[in-house]
């Protein structure tokens, strides 16, 4: 029996694990100088001003949020797309702002700009556009809509890295950009994440945030000097990268170009096979923009679930990305009508794709859709 294709894996070898064994030589664990080495890499190849390296994208999400200083008031509202990681809702209930749930486009699952203006109120601080599969959201006219009613523009490109967006890479756009590393994402540090943003102010009040609000010279703590005096200031988290996690990072950024090329090939592999298969609608890609992170199909007339277990009769795993967030129990409060996404995650199947996939892999997956669509 064939062992079960899962729907995403990380591409992990030699390169980092000597990286890492570096770090061990050197003692020096937690928040130092590989972190700072990573910070920078992530700096030039995006073209911003300041990189924060912290331990997971959704500490990238909070830590962004309260540096603007959203929530600071309990009528504090940010407007996001209901169909995305739930993360992203944590972190806006985590900072006491209330999250505003609005519709996304049915071809790519990206925030639908018009239901944002829809939603804007006084008490609107904040839209967060999610790149869905890596897809770039139009950024044109969120930014737009942003300036015309003086809101903040927090990118939450958690599935984004390397993507861009008319020459301009994704993260560089809003007023702070938020990436994750997590073990599936296109590049990962095993756990970790990003925040990039141009203000220096807020930058530095976010450098505190993330180490606890401890106010010391942050460059001897990159070379690893213990020094014993530090100073509290400000409200902070335990939210720093560690060393370890840079190091891997780093050795996955060498290969990122390899890692996108791949998953461009599997993604239009999938999208020549899948062409016109009935009850299977194809999301709208602009590859030639994308670093893709997740592949989805939208398998139509309430056969999704029917689709899943029948894929992973032929030893092929599947997911969903994602449940709405505004029938979830713990966001009751904040529940509204989407019938757009409502209808949509009901139909949102995700496919395997991930950098180390062979063509056979690719095959069974499309053999295994095509033979589920047989036998409708």
């Amino acid at each position: 029996m064939r062992s079960m294709l899962p729907v995403s894996r990380p591409s992990l070898g030699a390169a980092e694990l000597e990286e890492v064994r570096k770090v061990f030589d050197t003692g020096w664990l937690g928040l130092g100088s590989t972190v700072l080495e990573f910070e920078n890499t992530i700096r030039d190849f995006l073209g911003v001003r300041n990189v924060i390296a912290v331990n997971s994208g959704t500490s990238a999400l909070h830590l962004a949020l309260d540096g603007f200083g959203i929530g600071a008031a309990a009528s504090d509202e940010v407007i996001v797309p209901s169909l995305t990681f739930c993360a992203a809702i944590q972190a806006i209930v985590g900072v006491g702002a209330r999250p505003v749930f609005c519709e996304v486009e049915p071809a790519t699952l990206n925030i639908d700009v018009r239901d944002v203006e829809r939603l804007i109120t006084p008490q609107t601080k904040a839209i967060m556009p999610v790149h869905y599969c890596g897809r770039p959201c139009e950024m044109d006219a969120l930014l737009d809509l942003a300036s015309r009613h003086d809101l903040i523009v927090l990118e939450d490109a958690a599935h984004a890295f390397g993507s861009s967006y008319k020459g301009k890479r994704i993260g560089s756009f809003g007023d702070v950009g938020c990436f994750s590393f997590d073990p599936i994402k296109t590049l990962t540090c095993g756990e970790g994440g990003a925040i990039v943003l141009s203000d220096d102010e807020v930058a530095e009040e976010i450098r505190r945030k993330r180490n606890l609000g401890i106010d010391k010279d942050t460059w001897s703590r990159y070379r690893g000097e213990r020094s014993w005096f530090y100073e509290v200031t400000t409200r902070g988290y335990r939210y720093h990268m560690s060393n370890i996690n840079a190091a891997i990072g780093l050795a996955q950024f060498k290969k990122l170009e390899t890692f996108i090329s791949r998953r461009r090939e599997i993604v239009e592999s999938y999208n020549r096979a899948f062409a016109g298969l009935r009850g299977v609608q194809l999301l709208d890609w602009k590859l030639e923009d994308t670093a893709p992170f997740t592949y989805i199909v939208r398998v139509q007339n309430g056969k999704r679930d029917q689709a899943m277990d029948f894929l992973k009769d032929q030893g092929v795993g599947t997911g969903v990305h994602y449940i709405a967030n505004h029938i979830q129990p713990f966001f009751a409060s904040y529940a509204c009508s989407l019938p757009v996404t409502e209808n949509l995650w009901k139909e949102i199947l995700t496919l395997p794709l991930y950098s180390d996939m062979t063509d056979e892999d690719v095959d069974r997956v499309v053999e295994a859709m095509k033979s589920f669509i047989d036998v409708l």
